[in-house]
């Protein structure tokens, strides 16, 4: 091993392990209530130490988005290569994503406040990951046409088409205004319309 690949083994080692602790005062504290200096204290070093590797709290939020978007994208890659159908990819994949929203984002309140502030500020680490779910799901679409399954339609529409009729199920904030409405559709009535939109 060179020189140069342990200095990056020892950088990744410090930024996971910033990224962990900045993870867990976020979830005890909340967001707004977390310095930089909090998490150097919690790691027995300085915020210059911090400030090395992270120019902000806000990088580090970032880095924290994408590492829970990661593990997100992996959850729907792993769906989407199963060998079922195309529809049943689909509705699991709608499923699980509604599932980690609910038990991830909402049950913890304050992960859900790291993830309220992620979208309001818009960044685009969000978008790619939008950008990477559709083409995942345009794949699987593509295999059901080809397996019959779904006509002939151009596959990266159909998934952004699936993408917004589902969306209530995946926003954090829209489940969290949905979730405990006696008048609205259920998950599974949302997936099976979804579903059928692409079989007309």
């Amino acid at each position: 091993m060179t020189s140069d690949t342990v200095a990056e083994q020892t950088r990744q080692d410090n930024i996971t392990r910033i990224l962990d602790a900045a993870e867990g005062l976020f979830r005890h504290f909340g967001y707004s209530k977390t310095n930089v200096a909090d998490i150097a204290r919690e790691l027995g070093m300085s915020p210059a130490n911090i400030y090395r590797f992270f120019a902000s709290k806000t990088e580090i939020h970032q880095a924290l988005c994408a590492r829970m978007l990661a593990a997100s994208y992996q959850m729907a890659q792993e769906i989407c290569q199963l060998p079922l159908s195309a529809r049943e990819r689909l509705r699991r994949y709608v499923h699980a994503q509604h599932q980690m929203t609910v038990e991830l984002m909402l049950d913890d309140t304050k992960v859900h406040e790291m993830v309220v502030v992620a979208i309001e500020r818009d960044w685009h680490v969000i978008d790619k990951h939008i950008e990477r779910i559709d083409a995942l799901l345009a794949d699987v679409i593509r295999e059901g046409i080809a397996a019959g399954e779904f006509p002939e339609q151009d596959a990266d529409v159909a998934s952004r088409c699936f993408g917004a009729a589902t969306i209530t199920l995946c926003h954090p904030q829209m489940v969290a205004q949905c979730l405990n409405k006696s008048d609205r559709v259920s998950p599974e009535e949302v997936i099976e319309f979804a579903i059928k939109a692409l079989t007309v």
